[in-house]
């Protein structure tokens, strides 16, 4: 069984976090949240997932584990077209269908 300490390590080495950006319907960009993805992921599958894990469905999106919410206010919006995600140095954007790079 590992300690604590050793598993916070294991999960620094496993995982990295993105950044998503809000900027859709003329909102000056900023930063909303930061979502824990697994490092061995394709950058389409870290993308698709923070789309997911910034959506609100049964329960506030903010609430996600995985999820540290980076806004000011009470609520926020779920991720929609228009929205940026930051993955390292690489930005992409939310189109109709899928993810362009910025």
């Amino acid at each position: 069984m590992l300690n604590k300490k050793t598993e916070a390590l294991m999960k620094t080495l496993t995982t990295e976090k993105i950044s998503v950006i809000h900027a859709a319907f003329g909102e000056k960009p900023h930063v909303v949240a930061f979502v824990e993805v697994e490092k061995e992921w394709t950058d389409m599958e870290k993308l698709e997932y923070a789309f997911m894990k910034t959506n609100t469905i049964n329960d506030a999106w903010w609430n996600n584990e995985g999820v540290t919410s980076m806004f000011p206010e009470k609520g926020c919006r779920s991720t929609s077209v228009g929205d940026m995600v930051l993955i390292g140095e690489t930005k992409y954007k939310c189109a109709d269908f899928g993810w362009e790079k910025v």
